[in-house]
Order: C-alpha cells, then structure tokens, then sequence
C-alpha cells in the first residue's frame, strides 16, 4: 500500500484550511508543513532579540486547525516552523496538546545552530569575504540540515516533530526514508525521496497556485485551491495528486515547473541528503489530477551544508506617501529629491537611501523603467545602526503632506529592528544534530 504523505503548508503565509481539509480527508501517513526562508528565519531572530518568541507565528492556528484530526486518523506531523527556537516550539506545541485534551509524543530537533562554528575568518559566499570584513555582529547562524535526526524521532515513536532549519525536501524524505527504511548511502532512493520533497515542498505551486496566468495557463477554482500529497510506492516512485473537489489542477506542466524550480543544475541538485540527478526523471499522467515521478538517480551528498548567517541589521525604516493625477510621477520624483537632500546635505546622512516609485518602477528599479502612471507610491527606506536616522527618516516624508509637492497624502511608516543574512558553508562533520523529547 502507498505511502500517502501530504504538504500542509509551503511557507509561512500559505492558508491554513487546506491543510485541515487535508489532515480531515487524506487519509494521511504523514502531514508536513515547510515554513521557512532566509527572510522567515530572519524575522525569527529579529522576533528572540526582541524577547519574542523565535518560532513561527502561525505554529498555534497550523495545529490547532489539524491535530485533533491527526491524532483521529494516525497521521504524524512533521515541519520546521520552529525557525529560530525548535524548543520553544515544541513547549508551545506541548502546551496547545494539554489544551485540546489530546496525548502526543513531540521531538524536537536540535542543532542546526552553528553560530559557535563562526569565527572573524568564515568566507561568506555572496561577498567574497570574511565575517570580519563584513562589518556586522554575527547574532545567530544555522544550517541546513537532512532528514536523519528526524528519522531517529520518527523511530523512537514521535506523533509531531518539529524543526528549525531543516531543508525544505528533507521534511519529506524523513518519513519516506523511515517507512522505506532506505539506507543512509541508497543514493538513488534518497533521490528519489528527495524528489517527492521538491515537488511537495512548495504547497499549491504544484496545484495551480503560482502556476496560474489568466489566458496563458488558465487554472480551475483557484478560490478553492488544494494542497499537494503523494502517494508513494515502495521503490520510491510516488504519485502527485490532490484532494477531489479541490480547485486548481496536477499536471505534467505544473510538476514540470516545480521539478526545475530554484534548481540551478538538475543534474546535481545539491541538498543535505544526496546530490540529486533530476535529468533522469520520467513523468507520466496517470488519470485527472495525478501524475506519477519515476527515476530519480543520486550520487553522494555534499561534505559541506549551507548556512545562513544572521548579522545585526540595525534598524531599518520604511516610509511611503502617495501621489494621485496628471504629473503625479514627476511629483513623486520631486518629492523623493527633496528628502534625499534634507537627510544628506541638511541633516548629514551619509549612509544608503533607497527610493521606489511604486507603479512606476518598483520592480524595475534597477532597468530605469518608467510609466506615466497617475497614481504612484513613494517608498523610501534605509538601514541604519543609529536609531534617530530611522526616526528621521519617516519624520522627513511624512512632512511632505504639508510641506509639497502638491497632492501627497497617505503617508504610513515604521521602523523595525532587524538582520541581514549571508550564506556559508560548514562542516558536515561539525553539526551535531540531535532529538529532544518534550511531554505532553
């Protein structure tokens, strides 16, 4: 009989009741909810330095919608929206269990913090530097790591496993490779493994969501929009399907670009599990809504695992202001001159400010498009260590309701701590994952 494991979420703003309708109707073995990005991660560190919890801030509505009906039908729980604090999460989790009147055995997994793997000379891979050359306070780094701890949860009996950063495939792999019990060097069935979790991973991706363009790919119901599972055999071929009565659509198309999608070489796509060979992949329709994946091969993982490293932003701030009618795009462009001029020649400001002229070139900044559009959005931004900069800043824009050109209105503004993130490589060998068990 197939493995049936399902996506409960894709990242952190993906909508909860598909994943419930999931977990009520799927018949599942397994429901997984990825939830993590660079920016995801970031604002989890920015939300622990606050005092705030470092967790995903949907983990409580994600649960609370799906456990009751797990626990009713045996399907177990896997997932990474413990972002920055794994343990955290796994005590919120506990807690919400006691609340529901319902008994879970919760890991949680630990060590994807590698911030003491960090020294002055670790290269950062974008800027070709060091950490020291950065300039900035590393506060937190964590790498992306495989599916092996949470196979040892899984193992040791574990209903709801929760992650920080883990991959985004590896959330899935874990239960294919614990129920298929594939051998941790079986290249090829961690490939294809893997495989499922690509195609999975990004939720409604492969069901229509980003995949829709009105009178290009048209998409049905996507008001409806179901969430992906598959059904996996026990070579490691899987079926990718959703549930019936669901809007949007399984095709060879929509797995087509999910299959290729942030895979810069498919024929090593390169994760903490095996080095995957997707050039090799056979794909065929099965039936309305289901498409069979076959024939993934892999060679041996990396001795490396990326990680990101989390550096002290400062604060950053963010004003806008609008301008409506005839030669509101030059308006616009005035009146980011003349705050540009009153931070730097007036006030001193000799950091980066950053303007968009939001239904002009927002998007297309940097290619120097333009469009006379009547009704355009200021946005102005910097970054500073310096709090009275960022204050400024909004100060500055906000005065130009009053202060012209003509007809600005609108203005909103915020100033938000925050961290910038820079990828690196570590040690495989270094990163001592374990499992942690809560009670509940």
């Amino acid at each position: 009989m197939a493995l049936r494991i399902g996506c409960g979420s894709g990242g952190a703003p993906d909508r909860v009741a598909p994943a419930e309708d999931l977990a009520r109707d799927g018949a599942l073995d397994y429901l997984c909810f990825e939830s993590l990005a660079e920016r995801t991660l970031a604002q989890g560190h920015v939300a622990r330095r606050a005092g705030s919890a470092g967790y995903s801030g949907k983990l409580d509505a994600r649960l609370r919608a799906v456990l009751p009906h797990c626990v009713r039908n045996g399907t177990r729980v896997l997932t990474n929206m413990g972002a920055a604090d794994p343990l955290g999460a796994g005590e919120a989790t506990a807690r919400l269990a006691a609340e529901l009147g319902l008994s879970l055995k919760i890991a949680v997994i630990e060590g994807d913090d590698v911030l003491g793997l960090i020294t002055p000379d670790t290269r950062l891979e974008e800027t070709g530097g060091t950490v020291e050359s950065f300039g900035r306070t590393p506060v937190a780094a964590n790498a992306y790591i495989g599916h092996e701890a949470m196979v040892e949860a899984l193992a040791g009996g574990a209903d709801v496993v929760i992650a920080g950063r883990v991959s985004d495939s590896s959330l899935f792999l874990a239960p294919i490779a614990h129920e298929l019990k594939i051998a941790p060097d079986d290249w090829d069935m961690l490939a294809r493994g893997a495989l499922v979790g690509h195609l999975l991973e990004c939720s409604t991706q492969i069901t229509g969501g980003y995949f829709a363009d009105p009178g290009y790919k048209d998409v049905p119901g996507l008001d409806n929009l179901g969430y992906p599972l598959a059904e996996v055999d026990p070579d490691g071929s899987a079926v990718i399907t959703k549930l019936a009565g669901t809007g949007g659509c399984v095709t060879p198309l929509t797995v087509k670009e999910q299959l290729l999608y942030e895979v810069h070489d498919p024929a090593a796509y390169l994760t903490p599990d095996v080095s995957a060979n997707f050039t090799t992949v056979r794909i065929a329709e099965e039936g309305p809504d289901r498409i069979r994946v076959s024939a993934a091969t892999g060679a041996a993982r990396p001795d490396r695992l990326k990680a990101l490293v989390a550096f002290d932003g400062g604060y950053l701030a963010e004003g806008e202001i609008g301008y409506a009618g005839p030669g509101a795009l030059d308006r616009a462009r005035l009146a980011a001159e003349v705050v540009r001029k009153r931070m730097t020649l007036r006030n001193g400001f000799n950091g980066e400010l950053r303007f968009d002229l939001i239904g002009a070139t927002s998007l297309h900044a940097t290619a120097g498009r333009a469009s006379e559009s009547e009704d355009i959005r200021l946005r102005g931004a910097l970054r500073s260590m310096d709090r009275r900069w960022a204050d400024m800043l909004l100060e500055e824009i906000e005065s130009l309701w009053m202060g012209g050109p003509a007809g600005g209105g609108g203005f909103r503004g915020r100033v938000t701590p925050s961290v910038i993130t820079q990828p690196t490589f570590v040690n495989r060998a270094d990163v001592r994952c374990s499992v942690r068990w809560i009670d509940a």
